[in-house]
């Protein structure tokens, strides 16, 4: 009898030693589920400190973090591979690292009211322009007026532009173009504007090849243009005969007046000058400045241009045959007009 009873004492220990041992690999288990995995994020030194503000300042955080448990085996690492460049594109890259950036055109135009459609033509003269590649700035001079319509215009066209006013009165209209020019050489001379200046008047016609080939003149340059007459039915042409670039004479109105022959005739948008003449002359080779022709800019360039014919090269380059602007010949009927 009394082994029976010790044989079940027995029994009922091994019961519960294996209830026991049943129950710590459950709550050992079900917290094993519940820790981090990774051997690396339970041994990270991660040191997080933050400075708490007892004076009233903003808190300034301290972190020190040490990032080697974000680095992932080498194996698993996708390292990219180094792409593979031709020759070509080698050589395109080493042309477009050689490009010179372009030089700035500097467009003057004079405008009156005692021109004829004056505003219709400074809008087309205003759509012409748009069409160039930058960087261009365009210096437009009027009389001064209480009228708000040009400068409104200009601030529309998106163009980097001037405007330059003045308070004197003139009769004759040539004189005052040519007091708006120089005003506008004094403008660029006072600032030190650097590029290739252009007097463009409001009745000329561009073929937009001809501001590329503008880019390319150095000091002087110099193209054909083709005159329009109002009324009239034939074409008149004026500029430089060119062998290549260099300018070996000119095409003139009228070849019976010698004096034209000795000193020929340039029309103000008929020639380009690099701007720096007008500030610093002894760069290009001349010993005069502008203040030694009584401020008369104009005079002055033209004098440059007639007088050193060897830095004078024509546009296009080829031969100067080419035609890139038209003029047309509103100014008779102005006059008689007013």
């Amino acid at each position: 009898m009394g082994s029976v009873v010790e044989r079940s004492k027995k029994k009922t220990q091994l019961w519960k030693k294996a209830m026991l041992h049943f129950s710590l690999c459950f709550v050992m288990g079900f917290f094993t589920g519940l820790a981090p995995t990774g051997k690396s994020s339970m041994f990270s030194s991660t040191k997080v400190v933050t400075s708490s503000n007892r004076t009233g300042s903003s808190p300034q955080p301290s972190i020190n973090v040490n990032r080697s448990w974000s680095i992932s085996p080498i194996s698993s690492v996708n390292v990219p591979m180094k792409p593979r460049i031709s020759k070509t594109t080698m050589l395109n890259v080493r042309s477009h690292s050689q490009l010179k950036p372009r030089r700035l055109i500097i467009i003057v135009t004079p405008t009156s009211t005692k021109l004829p459609y004056q505003a219709v033509f400074l809008r087309r003269l205003a759509n012409t322009i748009r069409l160039v590649p930058q960087p261009l700035l365009w210096i437009v001079v009027e009389a001064k007026t209480e009228s708000m319509e040009l400068p409104g215009m200009l601030r529309k066209t998106g163009i980097m532009y001037r405007h330059v006013v003045f308070k004197e009165n003139f009769t004759d209209l040539e004189a005052e173009l040519n007091h708006q020019r120089n005003l506008a050489l004094k403008h660029i001379e006072h600032h030190r504007l650097s590029g290739i200046v252009h007097f463009a008047e409001l009745s000329n016609v561009y073929d937009l090849q001809f501001f590329q080939q503008l880019r390319y003149c150095r000091v002087f340059g110099t193209w054909p243009t083709a005159l329009l007459a109002a009324n009239r039915k034939r074409v008149i042409i004026e500029g430089p005969v060119c062998d290549s670039r260099q300018v070996i004479g000119w095409h003139l109105r009228n070849m019976n007046n010698e004096t034209e022959t000795v000193t020929p005739p340039i029309h103000i948008s008929s020639f380009a000058f690099n701007s720096s003449i007008l500030w610093d002359p002894e760069r290009w080779g001349r010993t005069s400045s502008v203040q030694d022709t009584s401020q008369n800019s104009i005079k002055f360039v033209k004098q440059v241009v007639l007088e050193d014919e060897t830095k004078l090269k024509g546009i296009p380059p080829e031969d100067c045959s080419k035609i890139m602007l038209w003029r047309f010949n509103f100014r008779a009927r102005t006059i008689s007009n007013h």
